[in-house]
């Protein structure tokens, strides 16, 4: 994926978790989850479509 392929999904993303945030009335919290739930996706992504992830597999914790 190229980097203005990468930009332009942040900015759409998070043009519509502004719209989500400003226009559709909701609870404070439901806000907050929808928010952090929206930031650890993206970040996921993210971290997937660079490739991290992969390495990041073959780390064991314990036996």
């Amino acid at each position: 994926m190229s980097l203005v392929s990468l930009v332009i999904t942040l900015i759409v993303v998070g043009v519509l978790l502004w719209l989500i945030n400003n226009y559709i009335p909701m609870d404070g919290k439901i806000k907050r989850i929808l928010n952090m739930t929206v930031v650890v996706v993206v970040v996921l992504w993210i971290l997937n479509t660079m490739g991290l992830i992969d390495s990041l597999r073959g780390i064991r914790v314990g036996r």
